[in-house]
């Protein structure tokens, strides 16, 4: 799919190959426009992010804005926050202003923190469609396919007018989220997906190869003009059956 770019590495070169893409991507919008709009997750990306960013010396902190692909609707001291994960693991490792991290407002009743997060989000400089546009947005897989908070067979895949939906029956633990929605994901300049580990083989096979009527939220992902980069360790390729 032309759409799609796959890189296949060994699992030690999977961290730095992402920082490094990631870091290329935000030169270029700063020099381009004076900004760098990204929108991050949580789980084993948040790590690599955290980790591997904050040793790249050149990068302009200040002119990057970083939102979040979905949250957890929790306090920022629990442990559930990606907010807190990004707060504690990136803010004061770099020169991003801390007003330049964006956070839910979770002390609001759910719908009214997706429609508080979707005004944020709102700030991002408009396409064609009028949605926003990130420069990147840097998603997960989990086991079941879901990306985001977007799960398998739930209503919110079928979302068209909201950027930012509420969710309170998540499968995954804890129940009420707020996340993106595909009409502004595949509006998205880039995006890019991290799998490691055999556990992941057989679901990256659905995913990138599968032919399924109903496909699975992260198959899902497909930019109308931009490329889906796929970041993938030798041990969750080994179901693929296409030459990448």
């Amino acid at each position: 799919m032309a759409s799609r770019k796959v890189h296949i590495l060994e699992d030690s070169e999977v961290p730095s190959a992402v920082c490094s893409f990631i870091a290329e991507l935000s030169r270029n919008a700063v020099q381009e426009k004076g900004r760098f709009c990204i929108g991050v997750s949580g789980g084993s990306a948040a790590k690599i992010f955290c980790n591997g960013l904050s040793t790249i010396g050149d990068l302009q902190w200040d002119k990057w804005h970083i939102y979040f692909c979905d949250e957890r609707v929790v306090d920022f001291d629990n442990a559930d926050s990606t907010y807190k994960f990004y707060k504690e693991n990136l803010l004061g490792k770099v020169s991003l202003p801390e007003s330049q991290l964006y956070a839910i407002d979770p002390s609001l009743p759910l719908e009214d923190v997706a429609k508080d997060y979707a005004k944020k989000i709102d700030a991002i400089q408009k396409g064609e469609s009028g949605l926003p546009v990130f420069d990147l947005l840097i998603l997960g897989m989990g086991p079941d396919g879901h990306t985001c908070s977007l799960f398998p067979g739930h209503k919110l895949l079928d979302e068209t007018s909201l950027t930012v939906a509420p969710i309170s029956d998540s499968p995954k633990p804890p129940p009420c989220r707020v996340t993106l929605t595909f009409p502004v994901i595949n509006v998205a300049k880039s995006a890019l997906f991290i799998s490691m580990g055999a556990s992941k083989a057989e679901m990256l096979a659905r995913v990138l190869e599968g032919n399924e009527s109903e496909p699975l939220p992260a198959a899902r992902v497909q930019l109308t003009n931009g490329l889906v980069h796929w970041f993938l360790d030798k041990a969750a390729a080994t179901q693929l059956k296409a030459k990448y």
